[in-house]
């Protein structure tokens, strides 16, 4: 039975990010673009759980990591993901913390 990335250990989620560093380049390799996308995103909530999420604070913008220069502005938080809107366009939506960057 797989366990959710929230019951794992550290170890466990380093285990899991480098099977799935492996599959997506695997699919890179075989130009399986959407696969690989999967497994990026997957990587990115491993490492979120990873993270303490009391380093990101409600207000503050910070720079999308891989974003092209895109900021995220944080509204509120939920576990390990932050809530807000990009470039100040007022859209809301969720990144897992490990895709935020520098605080700008």
């Amino acid at each position: 039975m797989d366990k959710k990335y929230s019951e794992m250990t550290e170890e466990e989620l380093r285990n899991e990010i480098a099977d799935l560093k492996v599959k997506a380049q695997k699919a890179e390799q075989m130009g399986m673009v959407n696969e690989y996308a999967v497994h990026e995103r997957k990587m990115a909530m491993a490492k979120a759980y990873m993270m303490d999420p009391s380093e990101f604070i409600a207000g503050e913008t910070y720079e999308i990591i891989d974003g092209e220069g895109d900021k995220f502005t944080i509204s509120y938080k939920k576990g390990v993901f932050a809530w807000g809107s990009r470039n100040g366009s007022g859209k809301e939506e969720a990144l897992p913390i490990s895709l935020l960057g520098h605080k700008l």
